[in-house]
């Protein structure tokens, strides 16, 4: 007798990318062969925003958190063996989105493969970049035209890519509750949708096969019952917009197509053995919902929240799904959960909820201006610090973390130090030394030519995508790409939301701030200031803020007057900020592995401007090697995702103001000193009404965002 009937498995993809695009090409050749079913490009931070390796800003970036692409060559080796024509690539990438599919469909055309069968999804939500990545580069209206013209070149010259996979993911990382994941992706794929219409590259009556071709990246997050319903209020939603909206008649072009990578906030440094089952109860939210399953899954590994994990810790994670689709009988059923009044009125409850933030937000002229006002970022910024006053007082139980914290010794970390993938420390000088070789290869005539007329179709309101793809060919580099168009856009300096957060969450105001107000006011007042000043920065190109927010929003509500621009600094500027502001500490926030490199620069920048007193914290995914490494460089503390407490870290910041200063540890100031009220304020020149500031700023991370798009490699 014949078995049930099985579906087809989703897509099984794990995020990879690191050093050189040799070493990405041969972990992917390892992934295909292991099973794997698809490929998903990790990008280092220079290609994400724009820059060649040589720039000041890739200093100590190059190849990092991804594979750096500067050329076509760059991609053409990271593809080498692996036939396009076959493969479905999903390429995280977002400012520079358009710059990688030129690469990629020219490179695909040189292996003879026909563009219109490539299949794969290019990320392209620049919205998001501006409310918790950081990738942004140009300004909201030209960034969201380059959406528009890629995905208007893709109906008419690449009908299976995804031109644009709209991303909730980032938003539940940087705060977002369930309700907010859903309206502002949803409010983010209406903005590029309106945008497409108006742009009148697209026929009307071709506008379905645009919002067929629309997919979507979620986070899922360990509460499963919760996540599973978002799933499916996400799709009821979707469904109302494609049909009232845009009049999508076809109920195959409405369908809510995505793939999910589960939650990397939720993982811990604490016991990291837990993060296994944690990684598994949240992949059952997007695959035991047969109505609501997702189209591809990535996992991240069980270490991300300790550093790049290794090609084993990403094979266990590939495995996780295998078993699931192979050994168990979930794809031989209907949906499970239908007729569960407890799954209907969940969802029901979450997608009212969830359209009318989405009206809110249209009322407010659409996702992009509500970028602009700076609305977004600060609700994002406030969910996420309730949440994290939460699992401070102990609301938000974390196993490991704030409960059930005796613990054996783990055999799997027994080994810190290769408990974690560490990345050669020549890649960098390889890729220099190869960016090198292909300017002087190339023709250098035709780069001049091509990029010229990529500035007049700049200028212009021609399709972006035709000049693009003949900088490729000609052999342009990332960095001269995008300076091109910065010089016709300009660029732009996003909200940071921390203005507008609110002073203090009522889980977190208690005795432990109430006395860390009081030692603040103390020290304040011995050294005979107004009040203490803390800089908090982000070095580099990490543009997750995730962690500086929450620091800079608790310092300022504990007393302390904070300088926070936001991110990407060189430690020039930094040191130069830190200088003129006379602050009392500096705080650096890193995640994406480069403070070896970045934090040591800064120290040497004080120092030799004679402020190497000023104590100097750093905050991030920071292996124990290295955190030794940087105490012992002069870095007063080092805090890591195990540092979970914010009140606690800027109670140990004063503590170091003191040491720096020679005061003596604070005893009890409730007979000596008025502990300052809650109508702090935040010197924030980048926030909700000035997003185009060049200074920045930023600090420890305690909440350190472990996204894969940082960790993985």
């Amino acid at each position: 007798m014949a078995g049930p009937r099985r579906d087809r498995p989703w897509l099984m993809r794990t995020y990879a990318g690191h050093s050189t695009a040799e070493s990405t090409n041969e972990l992917y050749r390892r992934n295909l062969a292991k099973g794997q079913t698809g490929l998903s490009v990790a990008f280092d931070l220079p290609t994400q925003t724009g820059y060649d390796p040589d720039h000041v800003l890739a200093r100590g970036e190059v190849g990092r958190v991804g594979v750096p692409v500067a050329h076509l060559g760059d991609l053409r080796r990271l593809f080498d063996g692996i036939p396009l024509a076959e493969a479905n690539t999903s390429m995280t990438i977002n400012a520079t989105a358009m710059w990688l599919l030129a690469l990629y469909v020219t490179a695909a055309e040189e292996q003879g493969a026909d563009p219109a069968a490539l299949r794969g999804t290019t990320q392209n939500d620049i919205v998001k970049e501006y409310l918790s990545r950081g990738t942004h580069v140009f300004p909201p209206g030209p960034s969201l035209r380059l959406t528009t013209d890629l995905v208007a070149y893709g109906l008419h010259h690449l009908p299976r890519w995804n031109p644009i996979n709209v991303c909730g993911y980032h938003l539940q990382e940087a705060g977002a509750t369930p309700v907010q994941e859903i309206a502002y992706a949803t409010a983010t794929a209406v903005g590029v949708l309106d945008a497409v219409r108006a742009s009148g590259q697209v026929p009307p009556e071709r506008l379905g096969e645009v919002v067929g071709r629309l997919s979507f990246f979620v986070n899922a997050g360990v509460r499963f019952v919760e996540e599973m319903c978002k799933m499916r209020a996400f799709a009821r939603v979707w469904d109302r917009v494609t049909r009232e909206r845009y009049g999508v008649a076809d109920p195959r072009q409405r369908r809510f197509r995505y793939g999910v990578q589960v939650n990397s906030l939720g993982l811990t440094e604490a016991q990291p053995e837990n993060n296994v089952q944690r990684i598994v109860l949240e992949m059952l939210g997007v695959t035991l919902s047969r109505d609501a399953r997702a189209r591809a899954v990535q996992l991240p590994a069980w270490n991300e929240a300790l550093g790049l994990p290794r090609p084993w810790d990403q094979q266990w994670s590939l495995r996780i799904q295998q078993v699931l689709a192979e050994e168990s009988d979930l794809l031989e059923y209907d949906d499970l959960f239908a007729g569960s009044h407890v799954v209907e009125a969940t969802t029901e409850a979450m997608a009212a909820q969830a359209w009318e933030e989405i009206e809110r937000v249209l009322e407010m002229g659409g996702a992009l201006a509500a970028v602009e006002s700076g609305y977004l970022k600060s609700e994002l910024v406030a969910a996420h610090t309730r949440r994290r006053a939460r699992v401070e007082a102990g609301e938000e139980r974390i196993v490991g973390v704030n409960c059930h914290t005796a613990t054996e010794p783990s055999p799997l970390t027994a080994d810190l130090d290769t408990a974690i993938l560490t990345p050669d420390p020549a890649a960098e000088a390889r890729v220099l030394d190869e960016l090198g070789r292909w300017r002087a290869r190339r023709d250098a005539t035709a780069a001049r030519v091509a990029l010229a007329d990529l500035r007049r179709a700049a200028e212009g309101t021609a399709n972006l995508m035709p000049a693009t793809l003949a900088c490729a060919r000609a052999g342009v580099t990332t960095g001269e790409w995008a300076e091109a168009l910065r010089e016709v856009f300009g660029e732009y300096r996003a909200a940071t939301g921390v203005g507008g957060a609110p002073v203090t969450a009522p889980a977190a105001s208690g005795p432990e701030l109430a006395a860390v107000r009081r030692a603040v006011a103390a020290t304040a007042a011995e050294l005979g200031v107004d009040r203490l000043r803390l800089l908090v920065g982000k070095p580099g190109l990490d543009g997750h803020s995730n962690g500086a927010e929450q620091i800079a929003v608790r310092a300022r509500d504990a007393g302390f007057e904070v300088v926070y621009q936001g991110i990407r600094l060189t430690p020039e500027q930094l040191a130069a900020s830190a200088v003129a502001e006379d602050v009392h500490c500096v705080g650096l926030s890193i995640l994406s592995g480069s403070h070896s490199a970045l934090v040591p620069q800064v120290l040497d920048l004080l120092r030799a401007a004679d402020a190497g007193e000023v104590p100097v914290v750093v905050g991030g995914i920071i292996p124990p090697a290295d955190a030794a490494a940087l105490r012992s460089a002069g870095v007063a503390a080092v805090f890591t995702p195990k540092d979970f407490g914010i009140t606690e870290i800027i109670g140990r910041i004063v503590e170091e103001i003191r040491a720096a200063h020679r005061l003596a540890p604070p005893g009890d100031q409730d007979h000596t000193t008025t502990a300052p009220t809650n109508d702090t304020t935040t010197t924030d020149t980048d926030t909700d009404t000035a997003a185009h500031s060049t200074a920045h700023t930023p600090i420890p991370d305690p909440d350190p965002d472990p996204d894969p798009e940082e960790t993985t490699p």
